[in-house]
């Protein structure tokens, strides 16, 4: 869990998306729950897919709901970019999947060990 030279651990990062999806859904839930399903290296940013649940799916605005992810991870210190938002073709009605790209402020890298 240290900053190290401008990289990151991965387990650093892993605790901060968990907090950001814990911060999300107390402001957001029941109508939206989020889930880290996944974090990974690509080059010099982390790529974190979150799924998103609740009714939101059914009101217009679906993607805003999911970008607002990005806004929390970029208050808590990190760059945050909304690259995908996936509708799932089967049974994906109440759910979305947000691909997320995570960086240090500052054109830091991340060091995913």
């Amino acid at each position: 869990m240290n900053a190290v030279a401008g990289a990151v651990s991965k387990a650093f990062l892993q605790e901060l998306l968990s907090d950001a999806v814990s911060l999300y859904n107390k402001f957001r839930s029941p109508e939206a729950v989020a889930r880290l399903l996944e974090l990974r290296e690509d080059s010099e940013a982390a790529i974190a897919v979150v799924e998103f649940t609740g009714s939101f799916c059914n009101s217009c605005g679906v993607r805003d709901w999911v970008e607002d992810f990005a806004y929390l991870v970029k208050s808590m210190g990190f760059e945050a970019e909304l690259v995908d938002c996936v509708e799932p073709s089967s049974g994906g009605g109440l759910k979305r999947i947000g691909v997320f790209r995570v960086v240090l402020r500052g054109g830091g890298g991340l060091l995913m060990n």
